[in-house]
């Protein structure tokens, strides 16, 4: 694999111990083997917000939720510096054409972009990346 992109729900899936997801933990088998891994900018506000949403919602406890930021904060990701400049061009167009959000057409962007698979739990996001040729984990 040449390179993996993850979306916030996957990060979220295997940091939240009752979310503990078959496909979001072979994610993290793929992180740990060293394969580069990719995010769009707005990824850690995305899984930051997921996870206080988690603790609000009572299904998991603030001391739980803040070791899960910090799991998230040390996972070896390479944050894209050309998400911004592309989301109103390249972005916006797969937005429109799958019926995306702006965040979910950036994490297919660069899963494009990049040549890597996508990782997401989001069955919009997962079919959008079939139709493109992106390889979804």
């Amino acid at each position: 694999m040449k390179g993996l992109v993850i979306d916030a729900s996957t990060a979220i899936g295997f940091v939240l111990k009752d979310e503990h997801a078959p496909h979001a933990l072979k994610a993290l088998e793929v992180i740990e083997s060293g394969v580069p891994t990719f995010v769009p900018a707005h990824w850690c506000v995305e899984v930051a917000n997921g996870l206080i949403m988690a603790e609000r919602r009572k299904r998991a406890s603030q001391a739980d939720i803040t070791e899960a930021l910090n799991l998230v904060v040390a996972l070896p990701v390479i944050m894209d510096d050309q998400t911004a400049q592309r989301s109103c061009s390249d972005t916006a167009a797969l937005a429109r054409q799958y019926d995306l959000t702006i965040y979910d057409a950036a994490y297919l962007e660069l899963a494009m972009r990049r040549g890597a698979a996508l990782a997401t739990t989001d069955h919009r996001l997962a079919e959008s990346a079939k139709a493109t040729g992106v390889v979804v984990l």
